[in-house]
């Protein structure tokens, strides 16, 4: 087995996109360290050529990886050679999406990206809106929100709150639940009246305590006693607002976030759309 690889991400355009595919590859594989290299906007032979050169001449004999996003054929055929190992992330795809749709393909590089501004707006947009509404604040705001967050301490808000807005483009919320609307059992007007696109982030009393034990070490705040007390007033304070609550507990961010949109049944609305 392996146990370093050069990795080279190639694109017609940023790159970005061949990067996050063959990083979700590449996560399958732990026991092996990778060098990772971007090499974007290849659109002609001769920067293919100008590219192949330089992963051959850097990586030598290791056979390095090269994780592939370019549209035009003849492009992408310059890295068909020994030297490397190459994973065309398209290939295949569109000649199979032209039989199924029966039409052609444009192979035309960032057209996505370019192309839907309004998608880009709204993202934008949303990012702005849960910036802006972190942590608990401007409360006065939340009929605007897609989705609100609540939830004790280090239950994930922030981090869950900011990749469905920069992923998804939802404009999200979050509340952070304290000692003051624990032990009342109360919540913001401005969140009972939205709570049908509320959802109460809760875990495990012994898993929170691990997590902000991290972070305040021996703390009254960090006592298992105390986490589990806040768990259980949390999920009381859900239920008794018919509050959805979500289990955060050993969980990505990713799993949290699309679980969320699941639970609020966003990931149901489906529109029938023309990508430009």
């Amino acid at each position: 087995m392996w146990k370093i690889k050069d990795v080279y991400y190639v694109s017609d355009s940023t790159a970005i996109l061949t990067e996050e595919l063959g990083r979700s590859l590449l996560c399958q594989f732990p026991g092996i360290n990778f060098n990772e290299e971007k090499i974007p906007f290849v659109r002609t032979v001769n920067e293919a050529q100008k590219a192949l050169h330089h992963i051959i001449t850097q990586s030598g004999a290791l056979q390095p990886l090269v994780f592939c996003t370019i549209m035009d054929r003849e492009v992408r055929a310059v890295f068909d050679v020994a030297e490397v190992e190459v994973f065309d992330l398209y290939g295949g795809f569109l000649n199979g999406l032209e039989r199924a749709l029966e039409a052609k393909a444009l192979r035309e590089p960032g057209y996505f990206r370019r192309g839907d501004v309004s998608q880009i707006d709204q993202r934008v947009e949303a990012i702005h809106y849960t910036l802006d509404h972190d942590d608990g604040k401007k409360t006065g705001g939340y009929d605007a929100a897609d989705i609100i967050l609540i939830g004790v301490s280090r239950s994930g808000k922030t981090p869950v709150s900011v990749y469905l807005a920069t992923h998804m483009g939802y404009k999200v919320a979050n509340f952070p639940l304290t000692a003051d609307h624990l032990s009342q059992y109360e919540l913001p007007g401005d969140i009972v009246r939205n709570r049908r696109r509320t959802v109460g982030l809760t875990t495990s009393p012994a898993y929170l305590h691990k997590l902000r034990q991290k972070r305040y070490p021996d703390s009254s705040y960090a006592k298992l006693a105390t986490c589990a007390n806040e768990v259980r007033q949390a999920e009381q304070l859900c239920l008794q607002h018919s509050i959805k609550t979500l289990n955060t507990e050993g969980k990505s961010i990713e799993e949290i976030s699309v679980q969320t949109t699941q639970l609020l049944g966003l990931s149901r609305k489906r529109r029938t759309t023309q990508i430009t």
